[in-house]
Protein backbone atom coordinates (compact mmCIF):
# COMPACT_ATOMS: atom_id res chain seq x y z
CA UNK A 1 0.00 0.00 0.00
CA UNK A 2 3.12 2.46 -0.05
CA UNK A 3 1.35 4.07 -3.45
CA UNK A 4 -1.44 4.99 -1.62
CA UNK A 5 -1.65 8.90 -0.50
CA UNK A 6 -4.97 9.28 0.62
CA UNK A 7 -7.82 7.41 2.39
CA UNK A 8 -11.69 9.41 1.64
CA UNK A 9 -14.62 8.48 3.38
CA UNK A 10 -18.20 8.73 3.01
CA UNK A 11 -20.09 10.14 6.07
CA UNK A 12 -23.36 8.48 6.89
CA UNK A 13 -23.59 4.53 7.66
CA UNK A 14 -19.64 4.78 7.52
CA UNK A 15 -17.66 7.51 10.17
CA UNK A 16 -21.50 9.17 11.63
CA UNK A 17 -23.63 6.10 12.97
CA UNK A 18 -26.32 7.28 10.78
CA UNK A 19 -29.20 4.38 11.68
CA UNK A 20 -28.19 5.41 15.57
CA UNK A 21 -28.65 9.16 15.08
CA UNK A 22 -32.22 8.77 12.79
CA UNK A 23 -33.29 6.64 15.51
CA UNK A 24 -32.58 9.55 18.20
CA UNK A 25 -34.21 12.18 15.89
CA UNK A 26 -37.45 10.03 15.64
CA UNK A 27 -37.43 9.11 19.25
CA UNK A 28 -37.36 12.85 19.93
CA UNK A 29 -40.02 13.92 17.17
CA UNK A 30 -42.30 10.79 18.94
CA UNK A 31 -41.47 12.55 22.56
CA UNK A 32 -42.22 16.22 21.41
CA UNK A 33 -45.42 15.58 18.85
CA UNK A 34 -47.03 11.94 20.11
CA UNK A 35 -47.00 12.06 24.44
CA UNK A 36 -50.68 11.89 24.22
CA UNK A 37 -50.67 8.62 22.74
CA UNK A 38 -49.94 4.96 25.14
CA UNK A 39 -47.56 3.52 23.14
CA UNK A 40 -45.49 4.53 20.22
CA UNK A 41 -42.95 1.47 19.01
CA UNK A 42 -45.46 1.12 15.76
CA UNK A 43 -44.96 5.02 14.74
CA UNK A 44 -41.06 4.31 15.42
CA UNK A 45 -41.12 1.39 13.15
CA UNK A 46 -43.17 3.00 10.51
CA UNK A 47 -40.48 6.32 10.69
CA UNK A 48 -37.82 4.85 9.97
CA UNK A 49 -39.58 2.64 7.30
CA UNK A 50 -40.33 5.58 5.03
CA UNK A 51 -37.29 7.40 5.42
CA UNK A 52 -36.00 4.42 3.70
CA UNK A 53 -32.58 4.78 5.27
CA UNK A 54 -31.95 8.45 4.56
CA UNK A 55 -32.49 8.07 0.71
CA UNK A 56 -35.89 9.69 0.98
CA UNK A 57 -36.49 13.28 0.19
CA UNK A 58 -37.30 14.87 3.32
CA UNK A 59 -39.77 17.63 2.01
CA UNK A 60 -41.41 13.88 1.10
CA UNK A 61 -40.81 12.22 3.80
CA UNK A 62 -42.33 14.77 6.30
CA UNK A 63 -45.84 15.09 3.68
CA UNK A 64 -46.27 11.48 4.07
CA UNK A 65 -45.96 11.14 7.94
CA UNK A 66 -48.34 14.34 8.01
CA UNK A 67 -51.08 12.63 6.65
CA UNK A 68 -50.15 9.01 7.53
CA UNK A 69 -49.48 9.39 11.70
CA UNK A 70 -52.04 10.04 14.27
CA UNK A 71 -50.95 13.59 15.35
CA UNK A 72 -53.29 15.43 18.17
CA UNK A 73 -52.55 18.69 16.20
CA UNK A 74 -51.35 18.82 12.52
CA UNK A 75 -47.97 20.95 12.63
CA UNK A 76 -46.79 22.43 9.53
CA UNK A 77 -44.29 21.50 7.50
CA UNK A 78 -41.90 23.77 8.03
CA UNK A 79 -42.22 23.16 11.94
CA UNK A 80 -41.60 20.04 10.79
CA UNK A 81 -38.25 20.78 8.21
CA UNK A 82 -36.98 22.98 11.53
CA UNK A 83 -37.46 20.43 14.21
CA UNK A 84 -35.74 17.90 11.82
CA UNK A 85 -32.77 20.30 11.15
CA UNK A 86 -32.14 20.74 14.59
CA UNK A 87 -32.59 17.61 16.29
CA UNK A 88 -31.38 15.41 13.86
CA UNK A 89 -28.14 17.10 14.07
CA UNK A 90 -28.26 17.40 18.16
CA UNK A 91 -28.90 13.39 17.94
CA UNK A 92 -25.54 12.93 15.88
CA UNK A 93 -23.26 9.23 16.78
CA UNK A 94 -20.51 8.50 15.66
CA UNK A 95 -19.30 4.73 14.07
CA UNK A 96 -17.77 2.88 16.78
CA UNK A 97 -13.79 3.40 16.46
CA UNK A 98 -14.34 5.50 13.90
CA UNK A 99 -12.12 8.92 15.17
CA UNK A 100 -9.43 6.31 16.63
CA UNK A 101 -9.12 4.57 13.44
CA UNK A 102 -9.21 8.74 11.37
CA UNK A 103 -6.58 9.86 13.01
CA UNK A 104 -4.50 6.64 13.41
CA UNK A 105 -4.63 6.45 9.54
CA UNK A 106 -4.03 10.37 9.28
CA UNK A 107 -0.62 9.90 10.27
CA UNK A 108 0.01 8.09 7.32
CA UNK A 109 -2.42 9.60 4.71
CA UNK A 110 -4.17 12.28 3.79
CA UNK A 111 -7.68 11.94 4.99
CA UNK A 112 -10.73 13.38 3.05
CA UNK A 113 -14.61 13.10 3.31
CA UNK A 114 -17.46 13.25 0.79
CA UNK A 115 -21.15 13.12 1.74
CA UNK A 116 -23.89 13.65 -0.39
CA UNK A 117 -26.82 15.79 1.75
CA UNK A 118 -27.74 19.64 2.70
CA UNK A 119 -25.02 21.76 3.32
CA UNK A 120 -26.17 22.61 6.70
CA UNK A 121 -27.37 19.26 7.74
CA UNK A 122 -24.22 17.54 6.66
CA UNK A 123 -22.08 20.36 8.39
CA UNK A 124 -23.93 20.50 11.50
CA UNK A 125 -23.26 16.80 11.89
CA UNK A 126 -19.56 16.66 11.53
CA UNK A 127 -19.55 19.77 13.47
CA UNK A 128 -21.70 17.96 16.33
CA UNK A 129 -19.55 15.45 16.48
CA UNK A 130 -16.13 17.50 16.61
CA UNK A 131 -14.74 15.42 13.76
CA UNK A 132 -14.10 18.24 10.96
CA UNK A 133 -10.60 19.34 12.00
CA UNK A 134 -9.92 15.23 11.65
CA UNK A 135 -10.43 15.78 7.83
CA UNK A 136 -7.70 17.51 5.55
CA UNK A 137 -10.33 18.31 3.37
CA UNK A 138 -14.20 17.63 3.05
CA UNK A 139 -16.62 17.85 0.39
CA UNK A 140 -20.51 17.94 0.91
CA UNK A 141 -22.89 17.47 -2.53
CA UNK A 142 -25.17 20.08 -2.08
CA UNK A 143 -21.69 22.96 -1.49
CA UNK A 144 -20.42 21.42 -4.36
CA UNK A 145 -23.10 21.28 -6.52
CA UNK A 146 -22.66 17.75 -7.70
CA UNK A 147 -23.33 14.54 -5.67
CA UNK A 148 -21.79 11.26 -5.71
CA UNK A 149 -22.08 8.94 -8.23
CA UNK A 150 -21.66 11.45 -10.27
CA UNK A 151 -17.52 11.14 -11.09
CA UNK A 152 -16.67 14.78 -11.08
CA UNK A 153 -17.21 14.67 -6.71
CA UNK A 154 -14.96 12.46 -6.58
CA UNK A 155 -12.88 14.43 -9.20
CA UNK A 156 -13.04 17.54 -7.08
CA UNK A 157 -11.05 15.49 -4.15
CA UNK A 158 -8.87 14.01 -6.37
CA UNK A 159 -7.44 17.42 -8.00
CA UNK A 160 -7.52 19.09 -4.29
CA UNK A 161 -4.78 16.51 -3.16
CA UNK A 162 -3.39 16.68 -6.35
CA UNK A 163 -3.58 12.83 -6.71
CA UNK A 164 -3.96 10.37 -9.55
CA UNK A 165 -7.24 7.65 -8.73
CA UNK A 166 -4.92 4.69 -8.28
CA UNK A 167 -3.25 6.60 -5.16
CA UNK A 168 -6.46 7.09 -3.39
CA UNK A 169 -8.72 4.64 -1.23
CA UNK A 170 -12.38 5.80 -1.05
CA UNK A 171 -14.79 3.78 1.70
CA UNK A 172 -18.53 4.13 2.32
CA UNK A 173 -21.58 2.02 2.67
CA UNK A 174 -23.18 2.38 -0.34
CA UNK A 175 -22.63 -0.34 -3.34
CA UNK A 176 -23.65 2.30 -5.87
CA UNK A 177 -23.02 6.05 -4.34
CA UNK A 178 -19.77 4.65 -2.91
CA UNK A 179 -18.11 1.77 -4.29
CA UNK A 180 -18.82 1.78 -8.09
CA UNK A 181 -19.21 5.68 -8.24
CA UNK A 182 -15.47 5.56 -6.70
CA UNK A 183 -14.06 2.58 -8.52
CA UNK A 184 -15.61 4.15 -12.00
CA UNK A 185 -13.52 6.84 -11.56
CA UNK A 186 -10.24 4.51 -11.10
CA UNK A 187 -10.16 4.71 -7.00
CA UNK A 188 -9.47 1.73 -4.79
CA UNK A 189 -12.53 1.09 -3.06
CA UNK A 190 -13.45 -0.51 0.35
CA UNK A 191 -17.23 -1.34 1.30
CA UNK A 192 -18.83 -0.51 4.58
CA UNK A 193 -21.37 -3.21 4.70
CA UNK A 194 -24.04 -1.55 7.09
CA UNK A 195 -27.86 -1.40 5.52
CA UNK A 196 -27.00 -1.02 1.96
CA UNK A 197 -27.50 -4.54 0.08
CA UNK A 198 -25.33 -5.33 -2.84
CA UNK A 199 -26.88 -5.48 -6.25
CA UNK A 200 -26.16 -7.88 -8.84
CA UNK A 201 -25.85 -5.14 -11.25
CA UNK A 202 -22.89 -3.85 -9.81
CA UNK A 203 -19.35 -5.32 -11.70
CA UNK A 204 -16.75 -3.79 -9.70
CA UNK A 205 -15.45 -5.81 -6.99
CA UNK A 206 -13.75 -3.80 -3.96
CA UNK A 207 -11.03 -4.65 -2.08
CA UNK A 208 -11.92 -5.53 0.84
CA UNK A 209 -15.34 -5.74 2.83
CA UNK A 210 -15.33 -4.52 6.41
CA UNK A 211 -18.35 -4.24 8.47
CA UNK A 212 -16.61 -2.47 11.61
CA UNK A 213 -14.08 0.46 11.05
CA UNK A 214 -11.40 -1.16 13.49
CA UNK A 215 -10.98 -3.83 10.66
CA UNK A 216 -8.94 -0.85 8.75
CA UNK A 217 -6.15 -1.25 11.13
CA UNK A 218 -5.52 -4.63 10.04
CA UNK A 219 -5.67 -3.27 6.45
CA UNK A 220 -3.89 0.04 5.76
Amino acid sequence: MDHIKAIIFDLDNTILNRTSTFEGFTQSLINTYFAHLETTDDILKRIIELDKDGYKDKDVLFNELLHELPWAENPPHAELMEFYGREYVRSAVLMEQAREVVQQLRGKYKIGLITNGKTEIQYGKIDQLGIRDDFDHIIVSEEAGVKKPDPRIFKLALDHFGISPEQCIYIGDHPVNDVEGAAKVGMITIWMKVNQPWQDSITTKPLHTIEHLGELKGLL
